[in-house]
């Protein structure tokens, strides 16, 4: 009987730790300095609650604002142990998109979700943080599905915005997926896996219709995702230990993730963002790891050769894949002091 209380009590415990693990607070760790910032709120963003995380050494720091990708893959979970070198010298925001992560609210209607509703969120959102922070422009970041997001905005508004950034860019979805079929049907004949390569050629056609993606576990199993972090493991980390999320918030999340996905990765196949902007009014860069193939580097460059710019610079950190800025963080953030420092002198 004492053994049949006790299961009981440490269930009931175990209960209630999972529980509480839902409803806990979440905040972003303060960083020292009289006027540093470190802020996780929800803000009113074009007629919904938008997640946002602010954080810098020094507020008046220039501001950079960076655009996650997935779709619907909120970085806010882990992002911190990547950006201490860049809260130096910048003020660095990130937030949740619309029907993303903490900006997933379980009763709101998403059937109007649009990459155009994505970018009339940033640019509002710009207009906050620049009167938050008392600036006139920002560094505006996208990675991955999230420079779709940034390329549109800063062609609709370049005036909000001091350059333009894309790691990980987005181009033609018929020629990147070409590139990341090819290198992963590549890799897999290499490593002996036969049953790998046929599964993935008997996709070929497929994908020359723009009917379906690379499979992204295989691209990600040989190399083309990442090479120096585990990004999985980096979401899973993050969404046990963070002080940013709790798991109600990992619910929202996963929820996030499907509308998301479901609705934008047509648009993005059907209105491929090489037909909707190719030109920019203020700098331009993109930033590729050598190995990315999720969004593949050749394809990033063919693109990045028909972009008219002011200035325009196309960047390969060498030992990364799809996240440089977090594969290389260090020779990153070399990169960015460098760049701003250049275009302000």
């Amino acid at each position: 009987m004492n053994r049949k209380k006790k299961l009981i009590v440490i269930c009931i415990f175990i209960f209630s730790l999972v529980l509480i693990s839902f409803v806990l607070p979440t905040w972003t760790p303060n960083i020292k300095g009289k006027n540093s910032i470190s802020t996780l709120e929800q803000v009113e963003i074009n007629g919904t609650k938008l997640e946002v995380m602010i954080r810098g050494k020094d507020r008046s720091n220039p501001i950079i604002i960076f655009v996650h990708g997935g779709p619907g893959c909120s970085e806010i979970p882990y992002v911190r142990k990547y950006q201490d070198l860049l809260e130096e010298n910048f003020t660095i925001v990130h937030y949740d998109q619309r029907g993303s992560g903490k900006s997933y609210h379980f009763f709101e209607d998403y059937s109007d979700l649009s990459t155009d509703l994505h970018v009339d969120d940033l640019l509002e959102l710009t207009e906050h943080i620049k009167e938050l922070l008392g600036q006139e422009k920002v560094i505006l970041i996208g990675h991955s599905f999230g420079t779709y997001i940034g390329m549109k905005a800063a062609s609709k508004a370049p005036d909000k915005f001091s350059m333009y950034i894309g790691i990980g860019q987005v181009s033609n979805t018929v020629q990147s997926e070409l590139d990341s079929l090819n290198y992963t049907i590549n890799q897999a004949t290499l490593a002996g896996n036969q049953k790998d390569a046929n599964k993935l050629e008997n996709l070929r056609i497929s994908i020359e219709n723009g009917d379906v993606l690379t499979p992204r576990n295989l691209v990600r199993k040989y190399g083309g995702a990442a090479r120096l972090i585990n990004d999985n493991m980096d979401y899973y980390l993050g969404f046990l230990f963070s002080s940013e999320y709790n798991f109600l918030d990992v619910v929202r999340y996963i929820k996030g993730v499907s509308l998301s996905q479901k609705i934008l990765i047509p648009e993005e196949r059907k209105l491929d963002i090489t037909s909707i902007v190719d030109k920019l009014e203020i700098p331009c860069f993109i930033v590729m790891g050598n190995y990315d193939y999720m969004t593949s580097v050749n394809a990033a460059r063919t693109y990045f050769n028909e972009i008219e710019a002011p200035v325009k610079d196309f960047v390969i950190f060498d030992e990364s894949a799809h996240y440089p800025q977090f594969e290389q963080k260090e020779l990153f953030a070399d990169w960015l002091n460098k760049t701003w420092e250049e275009s302000n002198n």
